[in-house]
């Protein structure tokens, strides 16, 4: 199976941190990562009919360029994320799988509204590989 693919903004602190945490606790180097920016997010997003002019989305990329290709966003996105990460961010992500979605993707799109006042967009950004 091919490794996740994590689409992030490429200039958003909130999601460089993000991608931080992840790199800090993905022990089996799983995820992959690219910006919302770069060219195979445009091409995979337009593929599921996806705005890959909507920065305020993380979106994780299941079986990238396989007939069976999935596209998870906003809340769904992270708890997958929390879940391949194990260790007690798994039960947790199973304790938020049950705040109905669209109270999940209130308070995500939320956070993403207001993501930058506090968190400035980044002129340098670490990049993932």
């Amino acid at each position: 199976m091919p490794h996740p693919i994590l689409l992030y903004d490429g200039v958003c602190g909130l999601c460089n941190h993000f991608v931080q945490f992840i790199l800090r606790h993905d022990r089996d180097a799983i995820f992959r990562f690219a910006w919302l920016q770069s060219g195979l997010a445009v091409r995979t997003l337009a593929r599921h009919g996806a705005n890959p002019s909507d920065l305020d989305t993380v979106y994780v990329v299941l079986n990238h360029e396989h007939p069976n290709e999935q596209l998870l966003a906003r809340s769904d996105a992270v708890l997958f994320v929390l879940k391949q990460l194990g260790g007690p961010w798994r039960p947790a992500a199973f304790l938020l799988q049950l705040v109905p979605r669209f109270l999940r993707n209130t308070a995500y799109n939320t956070v993403a509204r207001y993501r930058y006042p506090p968190l400035r967009p980044l002129r340098n950004v670490y990049v993932a590989t």
